[in-house]
């Protein structure tokens, strides 16, 4: 379809909770190959839908350019859930639409995710390290959660970004 452009925080988009997608129409089919789209062109690894401006529960998650880490590929997931949580560590994040930060969070190191790919049919995975970070940061997404109000302290936990 085509590029969108990524919505910056402060927009009041990023703060709200999206809506659970009712049907796989081409509507929400559209929202799909723009935000593969908007994906492809960008420096990140994952993507929601409300940064196209899009306030419907889709993510997109590839991290496979990260050549050591385990992953499952390109996953596609509508009305994404984290069922279980394991493990805790602390991993320096980004997003591309707070595009001059970085800060530390405290993200479970496993999780157990369940959605529908693009087609409807479920999908439940088990992710870990990285894609597990990313699936739980796109998630976060959904509910209006950035990763700065994840961070514990922004005087020692939030870093200027030097080149994205």
């Amino acid at each position: 379809m085509a590029v969108q452009k990524i919505i910056q925080y402060p927009h009041p988009i990023l703060k709200s909770r999206s809506e659970t997608v009712q049907t796989i129409d081409e509507r929400v089919v559209r929202i799909i190959k723009n935000l593969l789209d908007t994906l492809t062109a960008s420096p990140g690894v994952a993507i929601a839908a409300p940064q196209i401006g899009e306030a419907d529960r889709i993510i997109i998650c590839d991290v496979s350019g990260k050549i050591k880490e385990k992953n499952h590929g390109r996953i596609i997931l509508v009305n994404p859930l984290i069922r279980h949580r394991e493990g805790k560590k602390i991993f320096r994040e980004g997003c591309l639409s707070v595009p001059d930060y970085t800060g530390n969070v405290s993200r479970a190191d496993k999780v157990w995710v369940e959605g529908l790919d693009q087609e409807g049919r479920p999908i439940r995975l088990i992710a870990e390290g990285f894609e597990a970070l990313a699936l739980q940061h796109e998630i976060d997404h959904m509910d209006g959660i950035l990763f700065l109000d994840r961070i514990a302290s922004l005087s020692t936990d939030i870093f200027r970004r030097k080149t994205y």
